[in-house]
């Protein structure tokens, strides 16, 4: 784990150097866009970002980085002025972890409760018409579906907000309009991920319910007289959702890089909107502190898996 993490650490630290374009000419560009003469865009530059210093040779850059690692500190960020990168991947994680632990969540349970009933009525009309919806939604890319839910229920109808993570005329905190507005600001993105994701979750359910179906310890309990509901549950349940509960920890690390380009669509505040962000800026420590992020969530999140799924399955033993 500690060497994936050092690797990831030290590729995305020379990746970011490499990409055209330097934080300090990014923002020299954007002031000369903005309408102001060059001398007095250089000037503006040299005052604000005085302190970041990206002459120095990458190796030297590269130890310092090493080093504030190793202290904990993930550095400031270049576009937010010295804003430390951590409080700034705090805030974000906050909505982003709101919005696709959600979306995760309900996907995955409407996907295997779907996915067992298909499996226990294979070859009827309904699992075929479920399996084509299944296969449909899924085969949908969550951007496409958030662009039509946008325009047509944000933009076109006016049910829900085209944008923002809340009302921003409201104040923050634990208060009924505040969380009626986080509410009704989520339902778009959360409907997005959740309508084109539940099928993946079916179908896989609905193949492995399949296979343990014929197993002979199923066979055993439905000839010994257990109810069928007992034997769905604790039998054919329990053991076909063992190979999905790993794929299910795997996404939980993955929505801390959150999603992208509906964040983007819908400018919600979470990680993947920031992530743009300071890609388009030339951020590299603010990049730097997502990838990492990022990172060490998907390797945690393979070792609990690991690790659980030996409680869940006892014929596997930890050595």
């Amino acid at each position: 784990m500690l060497l994936t993490v050092y690797v990831v650490i030290t590729v995305t630290f020379f990746l970011v150097r490499a990409m055209p374009v330097n934080p300090l000419d990014r923002a020299l560009q954007e002031f000369i866009t903005q309408g102001m003469e060059e001398w007095q865009a250089k000037q503006m530059v040299a005052a604000l970002y005085s302190q970041f210093d990206i002459s120095k040779p990458v190796w030297e850059q590269y130890v310092l980085y090493i080093s504030s690692l190793l202290h904990g500190d993930l550095g400031r960020s270049i576009y937010y002025l010295n804003m430390p990168v951590i409080e700034i991947i705090a805030q974000a994680m906050v909505w982003t972890v709101f919005l696709l632990s959600i979306s995760l969540t309900l996907s995955f349970l409407i996907g295997i409760g779907l996915g067992i009933l298909m499996a226990y009525m294979r070859g009827s009309k309904f699992d075929s018409v479920m399996s084509g919806i299944c296969t449909f939604f899924n085969a949908m890319p969550n951007y496409i579906l958030a662009f039509f839910l946008l325009f047509y229920l944000a933009y076109g109808a006016g049910l829900f907000p085209s944008y923002g993570a809340y009302d921003i005329k409201l104040q923050p905190g634990f208060n009924w309009p505040f969380i009626s507005s986080v509410i009704e600001h989520a339902i778009l993105p959360i409907m997005s991920m959740l309508i084109t994701s539940f099928g993946g979750w079916a179908l896989s359910m609905r193949g492995s319910t399949i296979s343990v179906l014929g197993e002979d310890y199923v066979v055993a309990a439905e000839a010994r007289g257990l109810p069928k509901r007992r034997i769905m549950l604790s039998y054919v349940g329990r053991n076909a959702v063992l190979p999905l509960f790993t794929s299910f920890a795997i996404s939980l690390g993955f929505i801390f890089g959150g999603s992208t380009l509906i964040e983007t669509y819908f400018s919600y505040p979470g990680t993947g909107w920031y992530l743009v962000l300071s890609i388009n800026r030339r951020d590299y420590t603010l990049m730097q502190g997502f990838f990492l992020i990022i990172t060490l969530a998907v390797v945690v999140s393979n070792f609990l898996a690991d690790v659980l799924y030996s409680k869940l399955d006892p014929r596997i033993k930890m050595e």
